[in-house]
């Protein structure tokens, strides 16, 4: 054991390409663990099946763990989990995106490859900015949430707690996503949107409940 090794929890998309950032920053992902018994390796990693490896793997030593699960609600829940086991909670982030020294990011963040983070702007925990993504300055990214890849946020906008952006969406200056809301392909956010909706089309205007 070393203390470059990582637990990743999730064996899925996304937990290949947050293991291939990992490794890119120095780290050994260790295993993954997986509620599926489909595969006994994701990218060369083995897969061990079921939660109770988080604890075992917490009682054998192992201290550095990252959630990388698609789904927004799914990841906030498994890295609670993993405070409660103790785990320090590391960010997955590539060396190809570009960030400001003055953004705050939090703990257990993916930010992937040509994703742009501008001055000042704060990625909250557990969030995901995806490949060719942009936050400007002052954004505010919740906790969990999800600017999927070549999504375009203008300065000073705000993104609840749990909510996607949906790929190539855009949001202009100064509008706020509420909690747990989900923004279409495309959309384009003029005007604020409330808590749990989907919106979409340009503008976005909310279509259902999410």
């Amino acid at each position: 054991m070393s203390i470059k090794d990582v637990i990743v929890i999730g064996a899925g998309g996304h937990a290949k390409v947050v293991i291939e950032l990992l490794r890119q920053s120095g780290n050994h992902v260790a295993y993954c663990i997986s509620g599926e018994e489909e595969h006994k390796e994701c990218l060369g990693v083995p897969i061990l099946v079921g939660d109770k490896w988080i604890e075992n793997l917490r009682a054998d030593g192992f201290c550095r763990a990252f959630a990388a699960i698609g789904s927004n609600r799914t990841r906030l829940r498994m890295s609670r989990v993993l405070k409660q086991f103790h785990y320090e909670l590391v960010n997955a982030i590539s060396p190809f995106s570009m960030i400001s020294p003055s953004a705050k990011i939090g703990v257990g963040v993916a930010i992937m490859a040509g994703a742009i983070i501008n001055a000042e702007a704060e990625i909250g925990d557990f969030a995901i900015v995806n490949t060719g993504a942009s936050v400007d300055h002052d954004c505010r990214i919740g906790q969990a949430a999800h600017i999927a890849p070549r999504c375009a946020l203008a300065g000073m906008v705000t993104i609840g707690n749990g909510s996607f952006m949906g790929i190539g969406s855009c949001a202009v200056p100064g509008v706020n996503v509420g909690n747990w809301s989900i923004i279409g392909a495309g959309a384009a956010v003029t005007k604020d949107i409330p808590d749990n909706v989907i919106a979409v089309g340009i503008p976005a205007r909310p279509v259902r409940s999410s």
